[in-house]
């Protein structure tokens, strides 16, 4: 059985107990909406109702109290297990398991092994790449988001460190056909983009506003095929400055435009947002990335 699985499991088991959604979200301490899509998800996965819906709250089906059966003993176990490693709870030890998109990766993974040296019982899990891990199912202990504001109910958000961008070349790109003095110029050069005409990255947007589309003659979905092709000289593309300073061959073309810059934000589940371990790396990580 899945951490997933087991979550609304549990949330279903306390929707049988106190009757109502409002009750069984105060007594796992997460928002309303969170026990609704648990018990929505469990009921497509098992192709059951387990609940019956009416005016004075929910009532449990036959399938139900077969399913709720099993969770109140499974729950009994999982409270004498409680008991047993009651005090643990302040150690920085086990796993932690911090999510983020690969741009990040320049500066996290420094950062990762600085605290997993701090706190050397700490097994690592940096997991990145575009799939947005669900904390709500414990996918994950941090993660670290770009663009828009997460507005989910059940997540603690604070801003963090924007991720620059800028625009690059490769030194025999600069070498063949010097760089441009200024945005007047960018005509006279090749581009390279995404291949997604309705990215909403701030950068991509001024690029596809500013430059005629014929310029834009290489395109990716994939940042590390831009730099790639950034790197074999076909033309101008963008970075972020993080990335681009682990490669001496590639150029600064401007100085990176504030409008340019993502904003990215620190992402921790309610539940977990106040345990030790989360808050410790929390501390520690905004503390070290202010020597970025």
């Amino acid at each position: 059985m899945s951490i997933s699985t087991w979550d609304e499991i549990r949330t279903a088991f306390h929707v049988a107990r106190m009757g109502t959604v409002s009750g069984a979200a105060d007594e796992l301490g997460v928002h309303h909406a969170t026990v609704i899509r648990h018990i929505d998800s469990l009921e497509d996965r098992l192709g059951v109702k387990l609940f019956q819906r009416h005016a004075r709250g929910y009532s449990s089906t036959e399938a139900g109290k077969d399913l709720l059966q099993v969770a109140q003993a499974t729950d009994d176990q999982f409270s004498q297990l409680v008991s047993r490693i009651r005090g643990r709870g302040d150690e920085v030890s086990g796993e932690l398991v911090v999510t983020s998109l690969s741009t990040a990766s320049p500066r996290m993974a420094a950062t990762l092994a600085r605290f997993q040296e701090k706190y050397p019982d700490l097994i690592i899990r940096y997991l990145t790449g575009e799939e947005l891990l669900r904390l709500e199912y414990g996918e994950a202990h941090v993660a670290i988001r770009a663009g828009n504001k997460p507005d989910n109910p059940d997540n603690v958000v604070q801003p963090f460190v924007p991720q620059e961008v800028s625009l690059y070349a490769s030194r025999t790109y600069v070498d063949k056909h010097g760089l441009p003095s200024s945005t007047d110029d960018l005509g006279d050069h090749k581009f390279i983009g995404y291949d997604d005409f309705n990215s909403r990255a701030p950068f991509y947007r001024w690029l596809v506003e500013t430059v005629p589309s014929e310029k834009i003659v290489f395109r990716a979905n994939d940042i590390r095929v831009i730099r790639e092709a950034i790197l074999a000289s076909v033309g101008l593309g963008f970075s972020t400055v993080w990335e681009a300073e682990r490669f001496p061959d590639m150029v600064q073309v401007f100085e990176p435009f504030a409008d340019w810059s993502i904003p990215t934000w620190l992402v921790t589940h309610v539940d977990l947002h106040r345990t030790t371990k989360v808050q410790s790396f929390l501390n520690f990580l905004k503390e070290d990335a202010k020597t970025w």
